[in-house]
């Protein structure tokens, strides 16, 4: 039984129980939103060395960050490396879209090191295998797409991003409306090039009991691609995009009828007055099924700090309802993130995602802000650094800005606020500052 039968028959099952712990709730109250389809619990099952974590409605936004090789980076280890540091970072889960070198080495090696759960996007896979026997991208058959389909389901990815909702129809409405940049999701545009050259309907959306059934076979959640997601603000909220969106919202359905669990991705590039009624759309039409967004990124000017304008997006976004941010980094539109780009990016989506769990209301959110504001009052240094979202980095600033050595920061010195006020309201001040 997948995870979503399992709910629906009122068993909590090991991995509910982990889960649950994690998000500090009760077992029963996590099994409830399984049932209904408002969380998700990505466990395939032969992902063997997973810790489990839930995505959805009243748990705490979640952090993917995307790795893997290329043609101009193919070496697996680089990955491996970023992996670690994502983790370490406080990642709750990475996607593997390895395009370059041996993919198939590269995606087992990955879920194999990992202990969060793991997303992959097949159809890369699909396309790569096709252009190394000799066939174009529009050369892909059908068969092609469903056996990367279930080789990664086979390996133990979690979940997989698939664009079902990249139809036909859709296609139309797009060339009917017209776009600044008509497509930007590599998938989406894979799938628009194969059916415009083949003169057929998407086999994710024709066959989509198919791949139900290959889902449910290792109980790997699916993630239903935005493959008309904006790629710049003018294109925000537009008539593709919503229409794609309603079609996910059907297979929506479709996946909780046959046990399988579904989650929805969505837009990227949103102006920040957008963001709440996208959330809200979402929502509505997709029948609450978790929400996991790119950003959305908030402006299309900032090449170099989009983990910046992915962040201020991420947060309202999670505020509004959406349950699962992938980060951006700061090499995003411009090339291959390296190590130290995944960190940050993997550090601005999770400030996003605390910023929005306090509007929540999520268990320990607040708590957590309350307990630095005391040890910021206190001049305890070392809480503080231990609070931090980033303990290395705050520690390194604070030596290198040669405050180590004082209880003051170097900016107020003897000027200090916390004790000036202390002093004079009567109160005992626990630091020392000169």
């Amino acid at each position: 039984m997948t995870q979503l039968e399992s709910a629906r028959k009122g068993i909590v099952t090991k991995e509910m129980e982990e889960a649950a712990a994690r998000e500090g709730i009760s077992p029963e109250v996590l099994r409830e939103g399984i049932a209904k389809g408002e969380i998700v619990l990505p466990c395939n099952i032969h992902h063997k060395n997973i810790q489990p974590i839930a995505v959805g409605k009243g748990l705490s936004t979640k952090v993917n960050a995307n790795i893997g090789t290329s043609d101009a980076y193919p070496e697996i280890e680089k990955e491996l490396e970023k992996l670690r540091v994502a983790i370490e970072a406080g990642a709750h889960s990475v996607m593997d879209l390895s395009t370059g070198g041996d993919i198939d080495r590269s995606r087992k090696a990955i879920i194999a090191a990992s202990p969060v759960m793991v997303g992959t996007v097949p159809l890369y896979q699909a396309l790569v295998d096709a252009e190394e026997k000799g066939r174009g991208m529009v050369e892909m058959t059908e068969e092609d797409i469903f056996h990367a389909i279930e080789k990664h389901c086979e390996d133990g990815a979690d979940f997989i991003t698939v664009h079902c909702g990249v139809t036909l129809d859709v296609i139309e409405t797009l060339k009917n409306n017209g776009r600044v940049m008509d497509i930007v999701s590599r998938g989406g545009s894979f799938m628009t090039a194969w059916m415009l050259h083949n003169k057929k309907e998407n086999p994710l959306y024709s066959q989509y009991d198919r791949l139900l059934e290959i889902a449910k076979k290792y109980d790997v959640t699916l993630s239903l691609g935005d493959g008309l997601r904006p790629g710049c603000i003018e294109d925000a909220s537009d008539a593709p995009q919503i229409r794609e969106l309603i079609i996910l919202g059907e297979l929506v359905k479709g996946a909780r009828e046959a046990g399988v669990q579904v989650m929805v991705e969505g837009p990227g590039h949103v102006p920040l007055d957008q963001i709440a009624a996208n959330m809200q759309m979402e929502k509505t039409l997709c029948h609450h099924a978790p929400f996991y967004v790119l950003g959305p990124i908030v402006t299309d000017v900032a090449p170099g700090y989009d983990h910046i304008t992915s962040a201020i997006g991420g947060a309202i976004a999670a505020s509004a309802g959406a349950d699962f941010l992938c980060y951006v980094t700061p090499a995003e539109h411009l090339g291959l993130p390296t190590v130290e780009d995944v960190k940050e990016g993997v550090i601005a989506s999770r400030i996003a995602a605390h910023a929005a769990d306090i509007v929540k209301g999520v268990k320990g959110a607040r708590e957590w802000d309350l307990e630095m504001a005391k040890a910021r009052k206190n001049l305890d240094w070392e809480k503080q650094i231990a609070l931090a979202i980033d303990p290395v980095k705050a520690s390194r600033l604070r030596k290198e800005k040669n405050a180590d050595t004082q209880d003051c920061c170097t900016m107020c010195g003897k000027f200090c606020a916390y004790k000036i006020v202390s002093e004079h309201l009567g109160r005992t001040f626990q630091g020392g500052c000169p």
